[in-house]
């Protein structure tokens, strides 16, 4: 619904128009003022370009639904909150990645709605955190207060949402720490979708620890060198990752343009659909996420056969 402003009587002294002419027409000829041409034509096309984007996104979802491969488990490499910042004229970094995480709640009822069972979303990593002070404290900040609201939040409760954490979370602040686990707790009823939470994460790094955690179980069986290397199995490092119920993802998604995995799920993504879209994470669309859908529905997954 678009809603006009209503025209107001000119106070403070300023004459009003004579009568029988429209102050936002031109008094010589009668035709629209260009101020006021130019507010109108652009009225017009954000109306078309809505209508437009409502028909293609109804498209869209019928053709995903009607092909019925939908996947099971989408992990999405959360880029471009910068640029968004830079273009909406942000330069507050805590400003730029609130931005980020208030597109979750969105992205979470348009996959529950489609039925997805595990969505995992790459929030920091490891290399984050490297970056100047004021904007690793604009993207912590951004997820201990996401990660709060979640705890308290009854929508999802009634999306079924459990929230899990993986990386290396020993390294973040206490108070980061304490909201993931409050986060964790309100939701370890819920049982309709897994919403994995990839918090200070590397893949390189969870392989090291997976390994770490390996062979400290072999040493403590008391293990012979032979015999641990013997034991070490693609099998035996995957019951040691961060998360090792979690079915391998089905389609990776990455906003913004790049075109690269930086680390994520690198065991997991083995098998793995990749998606790309040059749109910035805070601007994601329903359409972008449906057209990745309907992109990992067109593939034959043979799995290496």
């Amino acid at each position: 619904m678009v809603a006009f402003a209503k025209e107001t009587p000119a106070l403070g002294g300023e004459a009003a128009a004579p009568t029988g002419l429209d102050p936002a027409r031109d008094t010589q000829r009668g035709r629209p003022r260009p101020e006021r041409q130019g507010r109108l034509a652009r009225l017009l096309r954000h109306i078309a370009r809505d209508g437009i984007y409502r028909w293609y996104e109804a498209r869209l979802l019928h053709e995903v639904r009607a092909a019925g491969r939908m996947p099971r488990h989408i992990g999405i490499i959360l880029d471009g909150n910068r640029r968004h910042g830079r273009d909406q004229g942000l330069r507050d970094f805590h400003s730029i990645y609130a931005l980020g995480a208030g597109k979750l709640d969105e992205v979470l009822d348009w996959c529950a709605e489609l039925g997805v069972d595990a969505v995992t979303l790459w929030v920091c990593s490891t290399d984050n955190l490297s970056r100047p002070a004021e904007e690793v404290s604009g993207i912590l900040a951004a997820i201990e207060a996401k990660m709060n609201s979640l705890a308290a939040d009854p929508r999802i409760h009634r999306l079924g949402v459990r929230v899990q954490t993986i990386g290396r979370l020993d390294l973040l602040p206490p108070p980061l720490v304490a909201a993931l686990d409050r986060a964790r707790a309100a939701t370890a009823a819920n049982r309709q979708m897994t919403l994995t939470i990839a918090a200070n994460y590397g893949g390189r790094e969870e392989i090291a620890d997976a390994m770490r955690s390996l062979l400290r179980e072999l040493t403590a069986r008391g293990a012979t060198p032979d015999e641990a290397a013997a034991a070490v199995t693609p099998e035996a490092i995957g019951r040691h990752l961060y998360s090792p119920d979690l079915p391998d993802p089905d389609l990776i998604i990455r906003t913004s343009g790049e075109v690269r995995l930086s680390g994520f799920l690198l065991w997991q993504s083995v098998y793995s659909e990749f998606h790309f879209t040059d749109v910035n994470w805070p601007a994601f669309r329903r359409i972008d996420l449906l057209r990745a859908i309907r992109t990992f529905q067109s593939r034959e997954r043979r799995f290496g056969r």
